[in-house]
């Protein structure tokens, strides 16, 4: 499949292990043992890329430290929410075993995602794991017919046989609110961008998955047709108990659909939490000022600040203290040069030294702007 414009590729189809009646799903190797109800563990996870300046090279956590748990019991939509740069899509590559991580612990299912062998990444993980990427038109050839691909995955992963395959796509396209009769026989630019996209996570239920990674899936939607996308997401995790993590740097569908969110700046998660809580009384410096950056449609409110966008990044990625200090309106001297903890307050976890003492600022520490 062709390569996406934020860098995501679809993991190869390959034809997996038969097992019994069509629809069923593979049991994950190996899973008599260990905890039980935790379908995705990230813990200390990194991914450290080496760029080459001259005769020597500077490291770049793309993604540092990372840790998220998300429950097998009761299905979620984890938001990971950050502006460009922030590490998202190395995190989602590293979740689709697509990155090896360069330290930390990913597990799915009580399984080591880089450990798993290639045979059992394409006949279990592969059909448990599934991708929805931005672009709906790069996964998809203009050559080819668009129902092709959703029989081609149902035969590759068994999930029907020749015969029984036309009722059991046409079942999957009823989840995203379309039939076989509409797109038999189109092509993908006969399509809406919409239906591109619902025929894109279509074909990423036929393999009935416990976890789809949505990587911008509605950035270049209209904005009429994002709620749509965004309502299959919550009516795929109420009725099809389908876990989500929701990748975007839009707050207000992340708001929306999201049950639980992380906020992440330059590799770090600085703040996670249950999206009401968070994106309602952001505490962290970084989420204040992403909720306080949406634009306001009056236009004496326009940003007329010039901003080197290059320069605060390179800055950020390489600061030693707090990536935000350069930033933030609220930096001590402390920040300049130390790693802020990770901390846990008002039920959420934040990284700030602000909330370092029991989780509570102190009377020394300068106070965050309120709100507007």
């Amino acid at each position: 499949m062709p390569q996406q414009s934020d860098g995501l590729k679809t993991p190869p189809p390959a034809p997996p292990r038969q097992n019994g009646e069509g629809s069923q799903r593979l049991p994950p190797p190996d899973s008599s043992g260990g905890a039980r109800g935790v379908l995705l563990q990230i813990e200390n996870l990194s991914k450290v890329f080496h760029i080459r300046q001259g005769f020597s090279s500077q490291e770049f956590h793309a993604v540092d430290k990372a840790s998220i748990v998300i429950d097998s019991d009761k299905p979620e939509i984890f938001a990971v929410v950050g502006e460009s740069g922030s590490g998202k899509t190395t995190l989602a590559k590293m979740v689709l075993g697509m990155e090896a991580a360069s330290e930390g612990i990913l597990r799915y299912k009580n399984r080591v995602i880089n450990d798993i062998s290639s045979k059992e990444m394409k006949t279990w993980f592969y059909r448990e794991v599934q991708p929805v990427f931005q672009d709906p038109f790069a996964a998809f050839s203009p050559l080819k017919r668009i129902d092709g691909y959703l029989f081609e995955t149902a035969a590759n992963y068994k999930m029907a046989d020749k015969k029984e395959a036309p009722r059991y796509i046409n079942e999957v396209l009823s989840e995203v609110g379309l039939t076989l009769a509409e797109i038999a026989g189109r092509y993908p630019n006969e399509l809406s961008g919409g239906q591109a996209q619902r025929v894109a996570i279509a074909r990423a239920l036929i393999t009935k998955p416990s976890l789809i990674v949505a990587d911008e899936p509605v950035s270049m939607l209209d904005a009429s047709l994002r709620m749509s996308i965004v309502n299959m997401f919550r009516n795929l995790k109420d009725h099809s108990e389908v876990s989500v993590i929701y990748i975007t740097h839009d707050l207000a569908t992340a708001f929306y659909a999201g049950d639980r969110i992380a906020v992440m700046l330059r590799g770090w998660i600085v703040e996670m939490g249950p999206t009401e809580q968070v994106l309602g009384n952001p505490l962290h410096p970084y989420t204040q000022n992403l909720k306080n950056s949406i634009p306001s449609i009056r236009t004496s409110d326009a940003w007329n600040e010039k901003i080197d966008l290059a320069v605060i990044e390179t800055d950020e990625y390489t600061r030693t203290g707090c990536k935000f200090a350069g930033r933030c309106p609220a930096v001590m001297d402390i920040c300049h040069d130390n790693i802020p903890p990770s901390v846990q307050h008002q039920g959420r976890s934040v990284k700030c030294f602000l909330y370092e003492d029991d989780g509570a600022p102190t009377s020394q520490k300068v106070a965050t702007p309120a709100l507007g």
